[in-house]
């Protein structure tokens, strides 16, 4: 016979096993799906773990009617409820676990799991399922939640490749979901590809200053309306389950200028104009499906024209500021967030929380999270697509987890979610880590004025929360939150990998000699423990660009052997005769500055936008030379590319040189007659690698001279096939070697 406790419940409390003891059984319906049939399942694995007990799973017909009852999928779907509603309450003896639909009832077991029995999610392999050999829940128990947010997206391979851990965090297994998968973003080029139209139609595509460009399409020309609408048909043709097609700008923002384009956009107060007008013309053909589009860049701002019912429209707040809520740091996007409010219910925010240019650096923005989070929800955002790095970067677990609980419920406090997850993950070194998260947090709070850019770089924040002092800091508390765990051979393994990003900045730090501490003489050691870690994680991506760890490492390797040559030109004047622009504050001394480039054009890189390279290096007296040596970068994604070629000269003396000149056309006195060129050996073309380093080494035989000329060839703008056609192109250049 059963104890007298398990057959009834207290004032408080209700006991659902006791002593590997129960008097429940976990009921479903006869029709239930394999959805229902799964969350069933799940619960008695869990509370299975937690008493010891293994309570069976029954149907409604099967039931012994001397037990109580766990009932699981108790959805009112017949009654008009909403198909996001999840809940779970006590009725007298028994438990009710249900929801709005299959879906619901699955994410009602877990947050019961989670939170009446105190379970965590931590990530795919890690979980906190706490032990209770009285496992009883409150006797009043009645728990109602219909989240705001219905469609919720993290974009984490994490949730991706888990998809029993995606949906414990109530998440979406895919980036996209009911999108046709061949146009999910982006999509002109996809339905009128310039190679098959724009010879013998370019009038369909974009006018920019006289000229057509296969950049964009032409939205007011009704033969390309045609065209797109019967491309969208032939999609969900071969995709008949798909309920969603992007029908968007392409990735840039050359969009057509003819005068019938400009005329509605002018009309509409916003590039957005033709654009929505199109849309809803491709909306009307296909009533029964949704047709997406961007509000993204040019067509951000919202114009007077309603989308159609079936039209999303996607806020995309790339342009923003991480370091800031976006209420607060990026006002142009709430005000346009607003805007669209007033025309549409329909909204779909596309949001970033990395640095896409360094998915490994420290990037402070974990507070505004949350206020940002809510912002959206509060302006008709249903849907709301967190795009992280998808790769594992910074604290990718953390970052994973707390983003998709913020999603579930925006008003959840962001610094209890970090600090018990980081108690959770990282065990006794949980408070170190911690402590880390709140400090670089608190110093970029420190710099009001500071833009935390997606595409930004470590090396802006040099003078702030990566400064010497602070990696120092940094350093110290992950020394000691690795000590603390150093015979917990799993844990340490997380703690090291929560540290890469303060390794990463210490190394990009080693690259401009920051001070005793962080130079390239001492930074092998560190480079080797960076990619160790890396290989023993799996970690293989150190952007989206698609330049990875062993390409980083490698590059790093050959920047500190570059730092070991002999340069008789480190420190030496340099004067530019053409004019360089915005990076590395525009000196042309950090050419011979000791600092070197890396993947990225913010760190260390003397930037040209349109024109060529010229300058001239005076060593202060005549040395003999026999080589020089420099690298330029190539970032195709954001119009850097490498010169056409590279020349070095020797002129005799400069006097008659003309600083504001325009590359190849200063006077620059005499030259020995001796100047050397190298071509690129990578010229660009379609296909080209988005991210990478050409090194150009001239070797000669030996000859004396003060002055040393670099001639770098630009190829002025960017070809007709580039996505920025007709844009000017940049070169960038590193340090100059000579000895």
């Amino acid at each position: 016979m059963l104890p007298a406790f398990l057959l009834s419940c207290s004032h408080k409390k209700i006991i659902l096993a006791d002593n590997s003891q129960t008097n429940y059984e976990i009921v479903i319906a006869n029709t239930e799906d394999s959805l229902i049939n799964h969350a069933s399942h799940e619960l008695q694995k869990y509370l299975q773990e937690i008493s010891g007990v293994k309570i069976p799973v029954v149907t409604v017909t099967d039931r012994n009617e001397d037990k109580h009852e766990i009932f699981v999928g108790s959805y009112p779907v017949n009654q008009g409820f909403n198909p996001h509603l999840t809940f779970y309450k006590v009725k007298g003896h028994n438990l009710l676990i249900g929801g709005g639909s299959s879906k619901s009832v699955l994410y009602s077991v877990y947050s019961f799991l989670e939170n009446e029995m105190g379970c965590l999610w931590l990530s795919p392999g890690e979980e906190i399922v706490p032990p209770s050999e009285k496992m009883s829940i409150n006797a009043k128990l009645d728990y109602e939640y219909t989240p705001d947010i219905e469609t919720r997206t993290v974009h984490s391979k994490l949730f991706y490749d888990d998809h029993i851990f995606a949906d414990k965090h109530k998440v979406t297994y895919e980036a996209f979901p009911g999108y046709v998968p061949e146009a999910r973003v982006h999509t002109f080029h996809r339905f009128m590809p310039g190679s098959a139209f724009y010879e013998q139609h370019p009038e369909y595509y974009a006018l920019r200053e006289g000229k057509r460009l296969s950049t964009q399409l032409c939205l007011s020309n009704p033969d390309v309306l045609a065209i797109v609408a019967d491309s969208v048909a032939a999609y969900f043709k071969r995709y008949p389950g798909a309920s969603i097609i992007s029908v968007s700008q392409n990735d840039n923002t050359l969009h057509c200028q003819c005068e019938n384009c400009a005329a509605i956009d002018r009309e509409e107060g916003s590039a957005s104009g033709t654009m929505i007008r199109f849309v809803n013309k491709i909306a009307e053909q296909f009533p029964d499906k949704t047709i997406s589009t961007l509000a993204y860049q040019y067509t951000r701002k919202p114009c007077k024209t309603r989308p159609a019912d079936n039209v999303l429209v996607t806020l995309c707040s790339i342009e923003c500021d991480r370091s800031k809520p976006i209420e607060d740091g990026c006002t142009d996007f709430a005000a346009d967030l607003k805007g669209w409010k007033q025309l549409t219910e329909n909204i779909r925010i596309w949001d970033y929380t990395t640095q896409f240019t360094n998915f490994l650096a420290p990037f402070p923005n974990i507070h505004t999270l949350g206020p940002n989070i809510r912002f959206f929800r509060e302006n008709n955002a249903k849907w709301v697509f967190e795009q992280h790095s998808h790769n594992p970067g910074e604290l990718f677990e953390l970052r994973s987890c707390l983003t998709a609980k913020l999603l579930w419920n925006p008003d959840l406090d962001t610094d209890e979610i970090t600090g018990e997850f980081t108690d959770a993950y990282y065990e006794e070194a949980g408070s170190y880590i911690k402590e880390y998260i709140d400090i670089i947090h608190r110093e970029i709070k420190k710099v009001p004025g500071f833009f935390l850019f997606l595409y930004g770089d470590p090396s802006q924040g040099f003078d702030s929360f990566l400064r010497p002092g602070m990696l120092e800091k940094y350093d110290e508390l992950f020394e000691k939150a690795e000590a603390s765990v150093s015979d917990k051979a799993e844990v340490l393994t997380r703690v090291q990998k929560a540290r890469l990003s303060t390794h990463y900045a210490a190394l990009e730090a080693s690259r401009k000699g920051m001070s005793e501490k962080y130079n390239l003489e001492k930074a092998g050691s560190r480079l080797e423990l960076f990619k160790n870690i890396c290989s023993n994680a799996g970690i293989i991506m150190m952007n989206e660009m698609g330049y990875s760890v062993s390409e980083y490492t490698d590059s790093y390797s050959e920047t500190i052997k570059r730092s070991e040559r002999p340069n008789i030109a480190a420190g030496k004047k340099v004067e530019a005769v053409t004019r360089p622009k915005k990076y590395a504050a525009e000196d042309p001394m950090s050419l011979t500055d000791g600092a070197f480039g890396g993947a990225s054009f913010y760190s260390n890189w003397l930037g040209f936008e349109g024109n060529d390279m010229e300058v001239i290096i005076d060593l202060g007296e005549v040395k003999t030379i026999e080589n020089v040596h420099t690298a330029f970068l190539q970032v195709t994604n954001h119009i850097v590319f490498f010169p056409e070629f590279v020349e070095v000269s020797f002129p005799e003396d400069i006097s008659n040189k003309d600083p504001g000149g325009s590359g190849g056309n200063a006077q620059i006195g005499h030259s020995h007659g001796n100047g050397i060129r190298l071509t690129t050996a990578r010229p660009l073309k379609p296909g080209s690698k988005v991210n990478d380093i050409e090194y150009f080494n001239f070797e000669f035989d030996p000859l004396e001279a003060r002055y040393v000329k670099i001639y770098a060839r630009n190829m002025k703008k960017a070809p007709e096939w580039h996505n920025s056609a007709g844009l000017p192109a940049w070169i960038f250049c590193d340090e100059i070697i000579v000895n």
